[in-house]
């Protein structure tokens, strides 16, 4: 069961949660052992606190979910969310600017949250299901070359989220020393699976307190 929960970062992202829905994400991470909790911005500090007890990491959000604000403020979100606790963040792609080809913009925007991380992962947010084959494979490289630790498929937010064939195309795509991480729609216990078969490294879902226990009566069973 360990090894299924350290790949989980369990997902709070919704503009709705409450403080009282970050406590109880903290308070379910903290209990099955996740890798960690991805959450908005403002919700650092206080996931942080709430897990200082605990091996659970807090990833922040940037440039969410679009991914489309200027590259500075980019930075200055990630600097905000290190100096409130982050150990990772998850940024988002300019899509557009990955669509009329403007690599170099793409790597200055890359790099520059890579600087404000200090040595901290980073993990670039592609949006799997706007891009062709072809742009996902180029969005690879430019990630690879800027110095991000990941690529992760989806927000969660566009029409649809992570696939298999997504998965298995970023795990080509970036080799053996990149990390991938899969997000969106992923539900249960054979998606994560199936998904990690794939290639992914880690597993970004609101669903991880539905999976475990998906897990714990799979082992009960027998």
């Amino acid at each position: 069961m360990e090894e299924i929960a350290k790949r989980i970062e369990h997902t709070l992202l919704r503009p709705e949660a409450t403080r009282a829905d970050i406590e109880r994400l903290c308070a379910e991470a903290g209990r099955y052992g996740f890798y960690g909790v991805c959450v908005n911005g403002s919700r650092v500090a206080l996931a942080r606190h709430l897990l200082e007890d605990a091996d659970v990491k807090v990833v922040a959000v940037v440039g969410f979910p679009l991914g489309a604000c200027d590259p500075d403020v980019k930075r200055f979100e990630a600097e905000a969310a290190f100096d409130e606790g982050a150990h990772e963040v998850d940024m988002v792609l300019n899509i557009g600017f990955l669509k009329e080809g403007e690599d170099r913009r793409l790597v200055r925007e890359i790099r520059d949250v890579v600087e404000a991380a200090d040595g901290r992962p980073v993990k670039v947010i592609i949006e799997t299901c706007l891009l062709t084959r072809e742009e996902k494979i180029r969005a690879c490289e430019l990630i690879r070359f800027s110095g991000a630790r990941f690529v992760k498929t989806s927000t969660g937010f566009a029409r649809s989220g992570a696939t298999v064939e997504d998965v298995r195309q970023l795990r080509e795509a970036v080799g053996p020393n990149l990390g991938v991480k899969a997000a969106g729609g992923i539900r249960t216990l054979r998606a994560l699976r199936q998904m990690v078969e794939a290639g992914a490294d880690r597993i970004g879902t609101s669903s991880g307190t539905a999976i475990m226990e998906e897990l714990r009566r799979e082992r009960a069973d027998g």
